[in-house]
C-alpha cells in the first residue's frame, strides 16, 4: 500500500469513520452530549470528528469507543 494517500481518500475514510461513530453512538441511544462530556472533549471537535472533519488522536478514539462500550476495530473497520 502506498505511503501517500491522496488526501480525497483520507477525507472519505475520516467520513466513513465518523459516520460509523454516529451510528453506534445512535444505536446506543446516546446523544453527542453524553459522548463528547464522558470521553471529555469539547463539543465541537466531537461533532467535528463525527463529521469526518476532524483528525482525532489515537487516545481520543480509544476513549470515544469505551463510551461507546465496542472496540475501536469495529469503528474504523
Amino acid at each position: 500500500m502506498p505511503a501517500d494517500l491522496p488526501d480525497d481518500q483520507l477525507d472519505r475514510e475520516a467520513q466513513r469513520i465518523g459516520q460509523r461513530i454516529r451510528e453506534v453512538r445512535e444505536h446506543r441511544n446516546l446523544t453527542q452530549e453524553r459522548v463528547f462530556l464522558a470521553v471529555p472533549m469539547n463539543r465541537s471537535h466531537y461533532q467535528d470528528i463525527e463529521a469526518g472533519r476532524a483528525n482525532p488522536t489515537l487516545r481520543t478514539l480509544l476513549r470515544i469507543a469505551h463510551v461507546l462500550d465496542t472496540p475501536l476495530a469495529d469503528l474504523v473497520r
